[in-house]
């Protein structure tokens, strides 16, 4: 059995509820990552989709491929940062863009990815953190889960064991593959200083909107940020 965070499943859960997803056909032609850049900015700091965001998307993901290392690394570093989670399509085989209907958040540094959930960016009631594994060359982030936090609190050491096997705390890459199992990981496809853009590993594709200010007091009272 594939153990995958809390957060994840909530989220594949939101990914995946939204009905009448369909494909759609491709529309507007982007010529550069400039213009498919400016859509994907102007859906995620308005939380709304437009006809054609899949297709800059899609532009975007092809022009991540011809990226060299340098590159890789620029869009690694802007994806750090505080964001809230806008955007969502369901797994593969959807391509459809749907508002995300709740606060989730991410949060990236040099060290750790946490997520969570809250009212909003000053109220978090759930959030995970842990040391990331990012693979420049593959664009890939794994992510591990060392610690939860209730409404900014540490409460890692009193998780009945249960949960502890159920969202993977404590676990790395080499337990789930004695499993026959994959740690969740984003593969990145684009940032700016507006928006980040992540392929998770279902397929599915998120976009987040960076927010105005660090998620840390709220998330993680106990944990500076960096």
């Amino acid at each position: 059995m594939v153990q995958i965070s809390f957060l994840f499943i909530l989220i594949h859960i939101i990914l995946h509820c939204a009905s009448g997803l369909s494909a759609v056909k491709p529309g507007t032609a982007f010529s550069s990552v400039q213009d498919a850049l400016s859509v994907v900015d102007k859906c995620s700091i308005d939380g709304k989709t437009s006809d054609h965001l899949y297709e800059a998307v899609r532009y975007l993901d092809k022009q991540a491929l011809k990226l060299d290392e340098e590159e890789k690394e620029k869009l690694w570093k802007t994806a750090h940062g505080s964001w809230k989670l806008q955007l969502a399509t369901g797994g593969g085989k959807f391509f459809t863009f749907k508002p995300v209907p709740i606060f989730a958040f991410a949060y990236l540094d040099d060290v750790n990815f946490g997520n969570g959930v809250g009212f909003n960016q000053d109220f978090i009631l759930l959030s995970l953190l842990g040391p990331h594994e990012y693979n420049t060359k593959r664009r890939q982030m794994v992510i591990n889960i060392d610690d939860m936090f209730i409404c900014g609190n540490k409460i890692t050491d009193v998780v009945p064991v249960f949960i502890q096997k159920g969202i993977g705390l404590g676990m790395r890459p080499a337990d789930y593959k004695a499993k026959s199992s994959r740690p969740p990981a984003f593969t990145f496809i684009a940032s700016s200083k507006n928006s980040l853009v992540a392929r998770g590993g279902s397929g599915g594709i998120a976009i987040w909107t960076r927010l105005n200010k660090s998620i840390c007091p709220s998330a993680y009272n106990a944990v500076e940020d960096s």
